[in-house]
């Protein structure tokens, strides 16, 4: 036996198709939970994603943002196969996988891996860094132990982990470190795309960047997509390519990191933008200010979602759903873009 034979398989880079289809793909994704009240009431529904699309190139990231309540962590429960779909369509390379059958979800999955919150609650606390390391590769392939061991060690080096760490328990390490690991996980299995989910909020500032600078280094040599969660805008600006702005299940707006950033054009994306500190008074946006609480999914707003908390409605938001359309380069579910943009909404 060479040593060939014996040593595990080169982490490919992800090429993007021949024919520039996505990576990944949503058309008209729907995700409805139905919730039980009671012996004598009708199980209501909660409308947790309300027909999404968007599409993720491989080497790009696209970024999902919006307040706590919006979807996106239900939206990251679609991509990485964890649930299927109430309604739309999930293509993961070309493929359609809503409705999929269990061995099809099975395989899809490994190209489909994520990064979790929290670093401290992630990681098994009874296993050695080898072990969790290896475990993607126990369960989904058949690689040779020295394999596996191999695959892990490369990877703790691609991270930038000393070999040494890899017989050590998570509780040796600093959440950055924890940190590294799970990606490290994330990547054992060369998937295509990677979902980040708040990758860097539990962890301290001085860290968050050098986090972001390895996903960005890792992305670069290995072309994988990212789907990055996040309500933190400056952390968007810094990695995203592409932005998904959503409110209450819905995308509100889609486009350019560059475009949104410059003048965003709903306004809800407004004032997601002002809410964000600015070190800079030139660079610091007015205010918006946004009356009334966030409905809930189980009895939205009729019209347009956000119509109860826009001071720009008109009657036409309270009774027409509007459809997202192209204003400025960018996609837009609002009546009322182009006065927004102009200034004389």
């Amino acid at each position: 036996m060479t040593d060939a034979d014996t040593k595990a398989p080169a982490l490919q880079k992800v090429k993007a198709p021949a024919d520039g289809r996505p990576l990944l793909e949503a058309r008209e994704l729907t995700k409805h939970y139905a919730v039980p009240r009671g012996m004598f009431k009708e199980d209501a529904t909660v409308r947790a994603l309300d027909g999404v699309s968007f599409r993720l190139h491989a080497g790009r990231t696209l970024a999902v943002v919006g307040e706590s309540g919006c979807g996106k962590s239900t939206l990251a429960r679609q991509v990485t196969l964890i649930e299927q779909p109430t309604a739309g369509d999930f293509l993961l390379e070309g493929e359609n996988l809503a409705g999929a059958t269990p061995e099809k979800l099975k395989q899809a999955r490994t190209k489909v891996q994520i990064v979790f919150q929290d670093p401290y609650g992630s990681l098994n606390p009874r296993k050695k860094v080898m072990s969790i390391l290896e475990e993607p590769l126990v369960i989904n392939t058949k690689m040779s132990q020295e394999q596996r061991r191999d695959r892990a060690q490369e990877m703790m080096r691609v991270v930038g982990l000393r070999p040494e760490f890899a017989a050590r328990y998570p509780h040796m390490f600093s959440g950055g470190q924890r940190q590294r690991i799970a990606i490290a996980r994330a990547l054992m299995l060369n998937p295509r795309v990677v979902v980040a989910d708040e990758p860097v909020s539990a962890l301290d500032v001085s860290v968050q960047a050098q986090v972001l600078n390895l996903l960005m280094d890792l992305q670069e040599e290995f072309g994988v997509a990212y789907l990055f969660i996040s309500h933190d805008l400056s952390v968007v600006q810094h990695i995203a390519d592409d932005v998904l702005v959503m409110y209450l299940g819905n995308v509100v707006e889609h486009g350019p990191k560059e475009a949104i950033f410059a003048e965003p054009a709903h306004p809800y994306t407004r004032a997601l933008m002002a809410s964000t500190p600015k070190i800079r008074a030139a660079e610091r946006a007015q205010k918006v200010a946004l009356t009334g609480e966030l409905p809930s999914p189980m009895n939205p707003p009729s019209g347009c979602r956000f119509h109860t908390r826009c001071p720009f409605v008109i009657d036409r938001c309270k009774s027409e759903i509007p459809k997202v359309r192209d204003v400025a380069g960018r996609g837009v579910a609002c009546h009322r873009a182009e006065e927004v943009l102009a200034g004389t909404a």
